[in-house]
């Protein structure tokens, strides 16, 4: 049985990765959250994590991290996790990479929080450029591969790497052109709605990433429990 430990439902974008993969392709797994409760927690997620951070995947023995290590481990077990077809799947491979390691404006200027809705504040370049990026992203993979997922007619991994930015965009008002269509299928998926609803649940607010959301623009709504 597989363990993943992920952390609040609001905040945690690396955890819903996974999450959203695992629940996407039908992975059973006992499901573990291990909440953000203060500014750092490297300490406390040192006792399952050797990074200090979320996800962790425990697994027969062994602890595998990072949401794109996780991905790769269950890519050796599972079908599905990528696409099939030789260029979907080099696409999606590609993108989901892109996505892991870049992206740094868009994580600093539109923190993920799924409960609320925020008008941002006027947007860097270096934000402008990141939304555009991401919004050709989209409509490549839409067009090149027929969608309605991002590489093909199949949720994959590519899908459950950008799920967070779904969030962004409805959070944020973002705009990505033609990829809305994706935004929208991806939010209506049951794996998604699940943990909107578990987010929208979650009663605990963690004063660091409460600050960055403030410092993102003007709350205009918060759906979350209070």
């Amino acid at each position: 049985m597989y363990v993943l430990i992920t952390a609040n439902r609001n905040y945690s974008s690396w955890s819903l990765r996974p999450w959203a993969l695992m629940s996407g392709l039908g992975i059973t797994f006992e499901d573990r959250i291990e909440p953000f409760t203060k500014p750092a927690n490297y300490d406390d997620f040192r006792s399952f994590s050797p990074t200090g951070q979320v996800p962790a995947l425990l697994h027969d023995g062994r602890t595998i991290y990072d949401s794109l290590g996780i991905t790769l481990y269950l890519a050796d077990r599972h079908d599905g996790v990528w696409p099939t077809d030789p260029d979907a799947r080099a696409w999606a491979q590609c993108a989901a990479a892109e996505m892991h390691s870049g992206f740094s404006a868009l994580r600093g200027d539109c923190t993920m929080n799924v409960g609320v809705r925020v008008t941002p504040k006027p947007m860097s370049d270096a934000l402008k450029a990141n939304v555009a990026r991401i919004r050709e992203l989209f409509e490549d993979g839409l067009a090149r591969f027929g969608g309605p997922w991002l590489a093909g007619d199949s949720f994959s991994a590519v899908d459950a790497f950008f799920a967070p930015v779904a969030y962004r965009v409805r959070t944020y008002g973002l705009e990505v052109g033609a990829g809305q269509a994706w935004v929208d299928h991806i939010l209506a998926h049951p794996a998604m709605l699940e943990w909107e609803r578990q987010a929208l649940a979650e009663s605990w607010r963690e004063v660091g990433h409460e600050e960055e959301l403030r410092a993102c623009g003007a709350i205009t709504a918060d759906y979350r429990q209070t």
